[in-house]
């Protein structure tokens, strides 16, 4: 799924000089655009390498703010409310806007976002999203042309909706002055690795141990446990025939042809996938192009009868047969939510918080950014400025 990004990439190498910033240069700031239903493990990713730089240095290397359209209180896909720093009204001078997304990006980007995100790149600020961010990004067009990592769920729909973004499998992209990172904690290694690029190596290296971060994984590294890892190197033929399964989900291969890319036997083939995966090789084949279909109705607006197209069903019927026996429901409950509608209209309704704006009557004020109060709170910890810069 990986595609060549438009234009030269950024290097992720650092710098052999590894120089230090000037004691007296400004922190630099981040903006964190919240969207509905948002990942609080993403967020928790971006800004905590951010408290410990600051920690660790013994002063402000970075400060960030939280931030949402109106000011008012986002709430995350694990149900927890958020207060931001400011809203798109708030004046604030950034270095870098970071969108985090969540569960269903699609329903939750406005008009609002995209435009406010197009008004920030226009300002020559630097661009990124984890998890599921991309997607308000890609809709702005801000995108285009760059290489870009989301969260695996999402790259079908993106790749469908957006295809002059270069979707890439790997944890986290650096293209030019965009930064884009999959869910999780590829967040954190994505800071870790900006990190080191500003500050040196043995920050980075202190924030990992910090957090007990054994491995700091790059930017090559990929977001699922690629196949070879569970087989390991000893069937590289299965590996092949499942990789060639993966690339042609719209016009499936037969199994005698899939036999004959590799120079196997059909009988081969069969007892490879028995052995190894425990279902037979059209079973396997079935599952992949069904999981795929499952992610193009939840995230996209193409018609089932384009879905069954898109994952090589020669009829709607067949294919709704096959999605019911597999996934326990047709596509059409899929796709009308049926069976999560109850749980979202639960999380809907819960107590209506007090929404304050955090700009004062009349008055706009750039907001105290959470970074002062944390390296204030950092002042007595046995790290604090125990790397220097």
């Amino acid at each position: 799924m990986t595609t060549a990004s438009q234009g030269p990439r950024q290097s992720s190498a650092l710098p052999s000089s590894q120089s230090k910033p000037s004691a007296a240069k400004s922190p630099q700031t981040f903006g964190f655009l919240l969207l509905d239903n948002f990942t609080l493990m993403s967020l928790s990713s971006v800004i905590e390498p951010l408290r410990m730089a600051n920690q660790l240095a013994g002063r402000e290397l970075y400060r960030w703010y939280t931030i949402s359209h109106d000011g008012c209180l986002v709430t995350a896909s694990d149900g927890l409310r958020v207060t931001p720093d400011a809203g798109f009204q708030t004046p604030l001078n950034l270095d870098t806007v970071i969108v985090c997304g969540g569960v269903a990006p699609q329903r939750s980007v406005q008009r609002e976002h995209t435009y406010w995100l197009q008004t920030q790149a226009r300002q020559s600020r630097r661009i990124g999203s984890v998890c599921t961010g991309s997607w308000a990004l890609a809709k702005a067009g801000l995108l285009d042309g760059y290489e870009t990592s989301t969260h695996w769920e999402s790259m079908a729909a993106m790749q469908e909706s957006y295809p002059r973004v270069a979707l890439s499998s790997r944890l986290f992209s650096i293209d030019r002055d965009r930064v884009t990172a999959s869910g999780g904690t590829a967040p954190l290694d994505m800071m870790l690795h900006l990190i080191a690029l500003d500050h040196g190596r043995e920050l980075s290296a202190s924030i990992s141990e910090m957090f007990i971060y054994d491995r700091v994984r790059g930017d090559q590294d990929l977001q699922r446990v690629p196949l070879k890892h569970v087989l390991g190197t000893t069937q590289p033929k299965l590996l092949e025939i499942v990789a060639l399964m993966e690339a042609n989900h719209e016009e499936p291969i037969s199994l005698d042809e899939l036999a004959n890319y590799v120079d196997v036997s059909r009988r081969q083939l069969e007892r490879l996938f028995q052995k190894y995966l425990h279902c037979s090789p059209s079973r396997y084949y079935l599952k992949l192009r069904l999981t795929r279909a499952r992610q193009l109705l939840k995230q996209t607006a193409m018609s089932i009868i384009e879905v069954a197209s898109a994952c090589g069903f020669v009829s709607t019927p067949h294919f709704s047969k096959c999605y019911r026996e597999y996934f326990g429901m047709p596509p059409r409950d899929e796709r009308q939510g049926i069976g999560s509608r109850q749980a979202r209209q639960v999380f809907a309704a819960g107590p209506e918080g007090a929404f304050t704006s955090l700009q004062s009557e009349g008055v706009s004020l750039e907001p105290v950014s959470s970074a002062v109060l944390a390296l204030t709170q950092a002042q007595g910890e046995p790290t604090y400025a125990s790397v220097p810069l």
